[in-house]
């Protein structure tokens, strides 16, 4: 089927490819080719069906045949078609007018819209009421879950023994061993032989399955059997063998009859295989092969590991390749050097900036020295302050009487004021404002 990848544009009604058909509107259809292959796809799931009809056509071109089936009692018909691979293994008496059943399987031609039948198996009438019976099994099978694939048993990938059920000298058995043998050699089978047609073969071919289930050694179990017409395999589409292989504990391998013989054992069965042939490759692993795989995965590993060596390698070349493990004292050398470098210019800025410092310490030293009120006492004058800390500026300030501190350029002492002297002040000394607090004279 078609897988459609629509790339819608927003704003846009969506492209008709990626419209399914059940949501088609007058606004928003669907494409012929998306139509046509959803049709198909509904068609493929109908799988195959036995039909009853009257041949009204029956047309030979280029080996196939084409023709038409028509309903026994109304005026419906169907187109079918026969391949050639198909006739060759059909009667060859089939003509127009024959009442018939046939196994059909729908088709469906999207590129055209054409549909028709296939035809894979077709008898003369007289079947008609053994194949209701069979249908109306298989439907209550299926119902109960026993053709379900979640209910079938995986093969073993090597089984030590087979087990084979089949006629005996049957080239259903010497298929199977032939094919088996040269897949792999040593190959062990456990034979039971049974009648695989007629009366006698659903006991038969029951005892042997029991015994082969029961049987520890035996991994896998072939029922085989080459091909014939609905009535010789009857025996396989039998409920109590039915059931039998449902409930074996052992995984079962249907080989019956050819591609287009389908008894219901195929739908029971663990695996179904079309031939004795391809049972036998499904069931046993070529030796050639596995022997090839095999190899393939040595080789794999050897060449993974030989480049992780290698890559390994390399990598520690390319470590060990560093000067600092190569030469590991030339990079302490060169280290101590630039070490030792350091160290000479921080204890040189140290000391310079020490120095500047102290230089810029004298130079405030003495800035503060010369702006200090100390050294104007040290020249012998002095500070006369009332009590309270007032500082004496005018005499007015100390009438007779009067407490007074007086300090000098070392030490403080006491004294009374005589009150104001009234001469003219004589002129500051050595340039001295008066204002500042100091007395007029040296003390």
């Amino acid at each position: 089927m078609t897988s459609f990848h629509p790339e819608t544009v927003a704003g846009e009604a969506p492209p008709a490819d990626s419209v399914h058909p059940r949501d088609s509107r007058t606004d928003t259809p669907t494409s012929v080719s998306r139509l046509n292959d959803t049709i198909r796809g509904f068609i493929e799931r109908w799988g195959s069906v036995w039909v009853e009809g009257e041949i009204t056509s029956f047309n030979r071109r280029g080996g196939n045949v084409f023709g038409r089936l028509k309903d026994l009692n109304t005026e419906s018909t169907v187109a079918f078609r026969i391949w050639s691979s198909t006739l060759a293994r059909l009667p060859k008496d089939f003509q127009v007018g024959d009442h018939v059943v046939a196994c059909v399987k729908a088709d469906y031609f999207p590129r055209t819209g054409d549909f028709s039948f296939a035809i894979s198996a077709m008898r003369h009438v007289g079947l008609g009421e053994q194949l209701e019976r069979l249908e109306r099994l298989r439907v209550q099978l299926r119902s109960e879950g026993l053709f379900h694939p979640v209910r079938k048993k995986k093969l073993p990938f090597l089984p030590h023994c087979i087990g084979l059920i089949t006629g005996e000298n049957s080239d259903a058995e010497k298929d199977v061993h032939r094919n088996a043998e040269l897949r792999w050699p040593r190959v062990n089978f456990r034979t039971k032989y049974a009648a695989v047609q007629g009366d006698r073969c659903v006991p038969e071919t029951l005892a042997a399955l029991k015994a082969l289930d029961a049987d520890p050694e035996v991994d896998v179990i072939i029922i085989a059997r080459g091909g014939g017409d609905p009535q010789t395999l009857l025996g396989f589409s039998d409920e109590r063998l039915l059931r039998a292989v449902a409930a074996a504990s052992t995984p079962v391998v249907s080989a019956i009859g050819h591609e287009n013989d389908r008894p219901l054992l195929d739908e029971v069965a663990d695996l179904r295989a079309s031939t004795p042939t391809d049972a036998a490759k499904r069931v046993v692993p070529d030796v050639a092969e596995q022997r090839a795989l095999v190899a393939q995965l040595r080789a794999r590993l050897t060449g993974r590991l030989t480049q992780r060596v290698l890559h390994d390698i390399a990598q520690l070349e390319q470590i060990r390749s560093r000067p600092s493990l190569r030469t590991p004292h030339a990079m302490l050398t060169s280290r101590a050097q630039e070490l030792w470098m350091l160290s000479n210019r921080g204890r040189d800025i140290v000391d310079r900036r020490l120095e500047g410092e102290q230089r810029r310490t004298r130079e405030l030293s003495a800035s503060l020295r010369a702006l200090s009120p100390l050294a104007t006492l040290a020249r012998g004058y002095a500070i006369a302050q009332v009590e309270g800390g007032a500082i004496v500026r005018d005499a007015s300030q100390a009438p007779a009487g009067t407490g007074l501190t007086i300090t000098v350029a070392r030490g403080s002492l006491t004294a009374r004021s005589e009150g104001e002297i009234d001469e003219t002040p004589a002129a500051p000394l050595d340039g001295e404002a008066s204002g500042d607090g100091v007395s007029v004279g040296p003390a």
